[in-house]
Order: structure tokens, then C-alpha cells, then sequence
């Protein structure tokens, strides 16, 4: 028999499920860019919204977006006292397993978990509140390794909301940031936890709220991620976590959250409140030197990003602009000119964006759900809906795209929705 066919049987089997390309496996899909290369899914809404297939209730607080990954949905949240990872079965959200991690944290908006697990084949890795990084069994959730960031790393947040990153995995390696100036960043074996190597970045300023991505320039492979206020947005070379640049154009003491995007040899990132903005750079590599330059920067007012982050599609950044709001924006990625941009949105509060197939998908504070069209020429909304059974409470997970189906998180709720077009 076929060895691929035979590993598949193998997965199903141990209840694993098969992977798919359009799995959403880790925070902000399979490149961390808030993108999904799935096709075929519907231009409009019906009124009420994408058709509901199901949701799931008792899930427990907190501002965690799922990750999906081989026939499984998982996430975290606070249950009672105790911080829990969870899994669901894709098909109908059933429950499979969950598993404590740690008590309940002592922190600012204290609802619960902001984690969003990355599934690497048989394994799950999450980070806690209090800073706990756990290593578990996709099948059973039983927690194969552990480590705590302030305990085994010295680290810190950059303000008392608590660890929020979603962690990289790369290889046989998993990338973390602890955010202590010894161990800013941090290689470990994926498998045993051991660690590889740590990253000493002089005032490193904590760790911020956003999460690692790599990218490669001029033969370079690099780590870049937001920090506290005097550490900025920083590369560390991949192989041994040597710091190689920073940039602290538009980063804030309060929390820097959004995730970078690299493209080529840009660095496009943002952070909300007054301090904040939007600034692209260019990374310069000398033999073993790497220089950040600034291509450009935006004021807060004039376009920044809070927490509900941004895409880049074609030559145009796509964002819900402002702090603590989501004013649909579309803008030139090499020059940062407004393409177009609105002083209103459908929905109130940050929001939240997504791209697939054409269309963004904006996620208000509020509930509700905006499909835009991707078209730098103009500003077209197209559908929205409301989430049902709002919580009332903060609603910040982002949405998830995943074979066919929209996820959205409401703290103790998850809703499942069919995107796909009926022939």
C-alpha cells in the first residue's frame, strides 16, 4: 500500500484526522499573514449572515482566536480558576479533550486566555497568561513539556495584561519571546523543550502583545517580532538568536499588539494609541550587518492599527484603522497614500481582519461581521451580519478561515458558519 495512504489511515484512526491545505493550524493562518488561498467561497450574504452550522457553548472567558488544524478546532480559556487548553472536533464542535495548564493568572482584563495554539502534526504548543509554555498530545491533551517564561527565562510582559503571543514553530524548533533582555526571544527543541538558544537584546522593554514571524533577506534568515517600548520591533538572526536590528518609529508603553508582515525585503508593521502609527521598512543586508531603513511612517491619527491587525493583497494594505475603532482602509504598501478610507465603520469598536478569496472579512468589537471587497479602487461593502448570542463582553478573537467554514470566538462561545458556494 502507498506510504502516504498508510499514514493517513493511521491518522484517522488515532482519531487524528487528515490535514488539509486549508487548515488554519496557527495565530493568523498557515504564513501568519491573516490570508487563506481558499477559492470558491460566496461573494454575498444572506442577510442573517453565512449559513450557521453550529455553535458551542461553555467553552469558558477569554479572548483566545482558534486555531484549526486535521479535523480538530483548539483554543483556551479561563474555566473557573483554572487556564485550560481545549479541543473540538471540526465536524460538529464536539468536544475531544481539556487540559489545565496553570491557575487563573493575576492581570489587567482578566477574561481569560489571548493565546491561539499552533498545531505541528501530533503536537499543540500554547503560552498562558502567566507565561506558562506547554507542549500537548493533539490526541489526548496530555502535556508532554512545560516551561514558565519568568521562572526558566527571567521574562516579562510590557505591561500587566499578560502574555498574549502565539508561538513559532520552525522546523524542529519552537520560537518563543519570554521578553526578559537575556532572553528576549527564545529557540527550543519542539520535542523535548530543551533550549537551543536564547536571544540578549539590551532594553528589550518586555515582551509585547504580538507574535513572531520569520522572513529571509539578502540570504539572511530571520526572526522579527514587536517588544516593549524601548525595544521596538526587532530581527534576531535565526541560527543563533544574534540581535541584528530594531525600529521604534511607531511603537507605544502601553502595548504594541499587531503582528508584522514581511514581503521581500520589507518590514511592514503598527501599533495603536496616541504613540502609535503605521511605518515599512527595508531590511539592508552588509555581510554580517542588517539595517532597517524607514521607506515610510504615519501618524496615529492618520492610520494605525490597535489589535485587529492587517493584510497585505497586491500593492495595497487592507486594515480596520484607528484606535479602538475598525474605519475600513485600504492603502499604497510601498508609499502608505490612502487608496481610500472611511470615517465610519459597520461595526463599532477595533476590528478585526481577515482575507480569502477576494473579499476581507472585518470582525467588529461589537459583533458584527463585515465582508468587504479586496479592491484598492474603491470602498464596496458588501454583506454584513450580527454574531448571535452576543456575550456582551470584550469580542476580540480574530475570525478563522478554514475549509470552507468562518469561526468566530465570543468568550464562552465558538460559531461555526458555511462559506462555501452551492452550485
Amino acid at each position: 500500500m502507498n506510504t502516504t495512504i498508510t499514514t493517513l489511515i493511521a491518522l484517522v484512526a488515532m482519531g487524528q484526522g487528515v490535514p488539509s491545505k486549508y487548515d488554519w493550524p496557527q495565530w493568523r493562518g498557515p504564513n501568519r499573514d491573516g490570508i487563506s488561498q481558499e477559492v470558491g467561497l460566496l461573494k454575498k450574504w444572506p442577510k442573517e449572515g453565512p449559513p450557521k452550522l453550529w455553535t458551542v457553548s461553555g467553552l469558558g472567558g477569554g479572548y483566545s482566536t482558534p486555531s484549526v488544524a486535521a479535523g480538530r478546532i483548539f483554543g483556551m480559556s479561563y474555566r473557573g480558576n483554572d487556564e485550560v487548553v481545549w479541543a473540538l472536533s471540526e465536524k460538529d464542535g464536539s468536544p475531544l479533550w481539556t487540559t489545565k495548564i496553570a491557575s487563573k493568572g493575576k492581570v489587567g482584563y482578566n477574561e481569560g486566555s489571548r493565546c491561539t495554539p499552533t498545531v505541528d502534526g501530533d503536537r499543540v504548543y500554547a503560552v498562558g497568561v502567566s507565561g506558562d509554555l506547554v507542549c500537548l498530545d493533539v490526541n489526548k491533551g496530555e502535556i508532554l513539556w512545560s516551561k514558565n517564561y519568568g521562572k526558566d527565562f527571567g521574562g516579562r510582559m510590557m505591561s500587566g495584561w499578560g502574555f498574549s503571543e502565539s508561538p513559532l514553530v520552525d522546523g524542529d524548533w519552537l520560537i518563543c519571546t519570554p521578553g526578559g533582555d537575556k532572553a528576549a526571544l527564545a529557540a527550543l527543541d519542539k520535542k523535548t523543550g530543551k533550549t537551543i538558544w536564547t536571544s540578549a537584546i539590551e532594553k528589550a522593554g518586555g515582551a509585547g502583545y504580538s507574535s513572531i514571524i520569520k522572513t529571509e533577506v539578502g540570504g539572511v534568515k530571520m526572526y522579527v517580532t514587536l517588544l516593549g517600548k524601548s525595544g521596538g520591533v526587532v530581527g534576531v538572526r535565526a541560527s543563533d538568536g544574534k540581535y541584528l536590528w530594531r525600529n521604534t518609529a511607531v511603537v507605544n508603553g502601553t502595548a504594541n499588539i499587531p503582528t508584522v508582515v514581511a514581503r521581500g525585503d520589507y518590514i511592514l508593521y503598527s501599533t495603536g494609541y496616541g504613540d502609535g502609527g503605521m511605518a515599512l521598512l527595508k531590511l539592508k543586508v552588509d555581510g554580517e550587518n542588517v539595517t532597517a531603513e524607514q521607506v515610510w511612517v504615519t501618524k496615529a491619527k492618520e492610520m494605525q492599527s490597535h489589535h485587529g491587525g492587517f493584510v497585505v493583497v497586491g500593492d495595497h494594505i487592507y486594515l480596520g484603522r484607528g484606535h479602538n475603532n475598525g474605519f475600513p482602509t485600504c492603502a499604497e504598501f510601498l508609499t502608505g497614500k490612502p487608496a481610500w478610507r472611511e470615517d465610519r465603520g459597520p461595526g463599532t469598536g477595533s476590528g478585526c481582519i481577515a482575507y480569502a478569496d477576494g473579499m476581507l472579512y472585518l470582525r467588529y468589537e461589537n459583533g458584527v461581521v463585515a465582508l468587504i471587497e479586496a479592491n484598492p479602487n474603491e470602498y464596496k461593502l458588501v454583506s454584513t451580519f450580527r454574531i448571535p448570542q452576543p456575550s456582551g463582553r470584550p469580542s476580540w478573537p480574530h475570525p478563522v478561515i478554514a475549509n470552507g467554514r468562518l469561526y468566530l470566538r465570543d468568550q464562552d462561545n465558538l460559531h461555526c458558519f458555511d462559506l462555501r458556494q452551492v452550485n
